[in-house]
């Protein structure tokens, strides 16, 4: 199976963004990915901020990047765009980080009106960045996501099948079959 890295531009431990890409990795390692975490806010602020190239985070980060086969990109939209510290990596990252990987683009956000923060906003970066594919994204209400006292998240009914959908067009992309959700129906042959 393939290694994913699975990235969280958000600046809040315990933000939405954070909780459903921990949430959605579980279903890309129960489909046999290798999934790895990397929480943006982990990375020092002065590395980032100073654009610290060769600050050992910076150079783990990219590692990391270089290592995986697939690379989901969660971020909160604010302002009608991503995360600053999302930029602040992507921008410390090679030129051609993305090179010959898979990416899944996802965002979540306050209102609608951001919905089109993927497509105008972070994946013309990503593409930048010589990703070989990138599928379709989705971006979730933050009204839709419910983080429980136990640490799992609830993902309202309709986001939750369009985000099962995504990934497993991701993990498809991946080179991994993902069966069906609903069983197409029998095929009926003709009377002849």
């Amino acid at each position: 199976m393939a290694t994913v890295l699975s990235v969280s531009g958000s600046p809040s431990a315990s933000s939405r963004t954070h909780r459903l890409l921990r949430h959605l990795d579980e279903r890309l390692t129960a489909q046999g990915h290798d999934v790895i975490p990397l929480d943006v806010r982990t990375i020092p602020a002065e590395a980032l901020l100073g654009a610290d190239f060769r600050h050992p985070a910076i150079t783990e980060a990219a590692a990391l990047v270089a290592r995986a086969d697939g690379v989901v990109v969660g971020t909160p939209v604010y302002k009608a765009s991503y995360s600053g510290v999302l930029k602040a990596l992507l921008d410390l990252l090679p030129q051609y980080a993305l090179t010959g990987k898979t990416v899944l683009p996802l965002a979540t956000g306050g209102s609608t009106a951001h919905v089109l923060a993927i497509d105008y906003a972070l994946r013309p970066v990503l593409n930048s960045m010589g990703a070989a594919h990138i599928v379709q994204g989705w971006f979730t209400l933050d009204r839709d996501i419910t983080a429980h006292e136990d640490g799992s998240v609830g993902v309202a009914p309709g986001s939750a099948e369009a985000l099962a959908q995504v990934v497993d067009q991701f993990s498809a992309a991946l080179g991994t079959p993902v069966a069906p959700a609903v069983p197409a129906p029998p095929v009926l042959a003709a009377a002849v």
